[in-house]
């Protein structure tokens, strides 16, 4: 009898856990709070910008192919977190800083246009003087942190309840911890060592908010930064074994590798310690790089590794004559490419992306939408 007691209540125990599971997993998002840099900023850094001295991103072709004017996003039109917005059927996500208005309803996007993970005081201590913005990943989170009472001042809004509910989007964000020291010419040792610093600060970040009532963040890796127009620019006259088969360079992409598995690693301890919580890997890796491996099964121009927006070189881009000049042109059919300006992708290949992430295999755990139905 106490062997049938015990074998009953294991089998209650165990589908208490799946019924459990399956209820944290699938989510009716109602917003999305986003921290990184460019590639999901919607407009925080044209909005902090002097208007003297505004960004590219302030001007035309950027945000052509949809928005028209240009919302500073880098891009010719929507990016990754767009998409995710319309997929989920809620608002685009408007920027924080600046803003008038700010609520749970709308979304939060605190990622701006050239932010690390490590703060600006750190790797300026490194040596790494071209950081252009002090909005680190720790500053955004320290800023949602001092707003998050202001939007749960109703009594009927519950900051953790309201948290839960959110999908977060941290990043992407580390690539530029990467993308000034290569540029000021540092080794590839040197870089190497500040990988664990950077996963270190998106670890403790996701801990921060997991503590104040998240429960679903998206996190996404680096990208194959071989096969960006700006790196194969700025290694064009080295000597560089380039892959005969997409034009990418692959020590490059070996960085990117090598981070992403230690970003993998660690997301796998901080899931094992949140079992409550869905930390899901976007592959941002494997999902654009395909595009470079088969272009035209994706809708893209043979060999995509040239900028549409940009002037000079193999790669249609120089640094220093940049999208957004006057002088510099753009191609009349943005969704054949998927570079943009050197630096960032287009709306077709954001497009294609978020595709692959919200419905295909390039979200580690796939999001489960069977409550959706």
């Amino acid at each position: 009898m106490a062997s049938l007691i015990s074998c009953f209540l294991l089998i209650l125990y165990s589908t208490y856990n799946i019924v459990a599971s399956s209820e944290s997993r699938c989510r009716r998002y109602k917003s999305i709070i986003s921290f990184g840099d460019s590639i999901a900023d919607t407009g925080n850094y044209l909005r902090l910008s002097d208007a003297k001295n505004l960004p590219p991103v302030a001007f035309l072709p950027y945000g052509e192919s949809f928005f028209h004017p240009p919302s500073g996003r880098a891009s010719d039109g929507r990016l990754i977190i767009d998409f995710i917005a319309e997929f989920l059927g809620l608002p685009y996500v408007p920027p924080y800083f600046r803003s008038q208005n700010v609520s749970f309803n709308q979304g939060i996007n605190f990622a701006v246009y050239g932010a690390t993970a490590l703060d600006r005081a750190f790797l300026l201590k490194q040596g790494i003087k071209s950081i252009f913005t002090n909005i680190s990943l720790s500053v955004q989170v320290n800023t949602f942190k001092k707003v998050l009472p202001n939007l749960c001042a109703s009594p009927t809004h519950d900051c953790r309840v309201m948290l839960g509910d959110s999908l977060i989007l941290m990043g992407e964000i580390g690539g530029n911890d990467y993308n000034y020291p290569f540029f000021e010419g540092r080794s590839i040792n040197e870089i190497k060592k500040l990988v664990p610093l950077v996963i270190k600060v998106i670890s403790s970040a996701i801990v921060d908010l997991i503590d104040l009532g998240g429960k679903t963040f998206l996190v996404p890796g680096n990208f194959p930064i071989g096969c960006s127009t700006a790196y194969l620019t700025l290694f064009q006259t080295a000597k560089v074994e380039h892959d005969p088969f997409t034009g990418c360079i692959p020590w490059l992409n070996e960085f990117a590798i090598h981070h992403n598995e230690q970003l993998k690693t660690e997301l796998k301890r901080l899931q094992n310690r949140y079992p409550h919580v869905n930390i899901i890997y976007a592959d941002y890796y494997n999902s654009l790089y395909r595009f470079f491996q088969e272009p035209a099964k994706y809708g893209f121009k043979n060999r995509p590794l040239g900028a549409c927006c940009g002037v000079g070189g193999q790669y249609n881009f120089t640094i220093g004559k940049e999208c957004g000049d006057k002088r510099v042109s753009y191609c009349q059919k943005p969704s054949e490419y998927v570079n943009w300006d050197g630096y960032h992708l287009t709306e077709a290949a954001y497009r294609k992306m978020a595709q692959g992430l919200l419905n295909g295999s390039y979200a580690i755990p796939a999001f489960d939408w069977s409550c959706l139905d």
